[in-house]
């Protein structure tokens, strides 16, 4: 059970202040009927719950699915440059989300906002084992060579170790899938560079068990269908 006014405010639409007046002034429908006081509970289960008629979400939490465009920062705020956050509406960008896990600024792709940091967790952890699938083009032709230092996993000139992962060459030379376990610092980038191939475009396909809607243009979102939340909601319960 929680506060009404905690529900409301929680939404990113109104602060709770705003909520107090809303109520106050009839506003605020729960279950049918006018709420009466913001410090009445309730459980968000099942919850009716309108503002001037039109239905209000009550659920705790927000996960939407983000194309990432090329240019725009991972991050949630930047004082000179623009971040996934900016691509939201307003009410959004109030309500506490951040992108779980990161992309590079010149890479595309499937990114994940939330603000339920357990889930994010569950996502990012090594242990959780999630798999990350990249489409990659380079500059030269990517051969067997390439495949077999990604599937036998790589030191890096600086010492970092990269676990084994996979590389498989599509029709065009310059072109593959790359998938991950793990997301270390430009990791596909540095992994290529020593192979003397130099990543040209990088774009994010999956994470785990989501897939990049193709009916989402850069700079486009989503909410996660209920299919996609009870995939992620398995990932939480490993």
């Amino acid at each position: 059970m929680e506060r009404l006014d905690k529900i409301l405010a929680g939404t990113g639409r109104w602060s709770r202040r705003e909520v107090k007046e809303l109520i106050r002034a009839g506003r605020v429908l729960v279950n049918g009927l006018p709420a009466r006081a913001p410090e009445e509970k309730y459980d968000r289960s099942g919850l009716d719950l309108r503002v001037d008629g039109a239905p209000v979400s009550g659920e705790a939490f927000y996960y939407l699915m983000l194309h990432k465009p090329s240019g725009v920062l991972s991050a949630t705020e930047d004082p000179r440059q623009k971040t996934v956050l900016d691509l939201l509406p307003a009410h959004l960008r109030r309500a506490g989300l951040f992108p779980a896990g990161r992309l590079d600024k010149d890479t595309e792709g499937l990114l994940l906002l939330t603000n339920d940091g357990v889930l994010a967790h569950s996502l990012l952890s090594p242990r959780s084992h999630v798999d990350k699938i990249y489409f990659v083009r380079v500059e030269g032709a990517l051969d067997q060579g390439d495949e077999a230092a990604f599937a036998a996993g790589m030191i890096l000139e600086d010492g970092l170790e990269c676990l084994p992962a996979g590389l498989e060459r599509l029709e065009r030379p310059d072109e593959a899938l790359v998938t991950l376990r793990e997301g270390k610092y430009h990791q596909i980038k540095r992994m290529l560079e020593q192979r003397g191939k130099p990543v040209r475009y990088l774009k994010r396909l999956t994470m785990g068990p989501l897939q990049l809607d193709s009916a989402l243009n850069p700079g486009e979102w989503r909410p996660l269908t209920a299919r996609e939340q009870a995939a992620l909601e398995r990932l939480r319960r490993a």
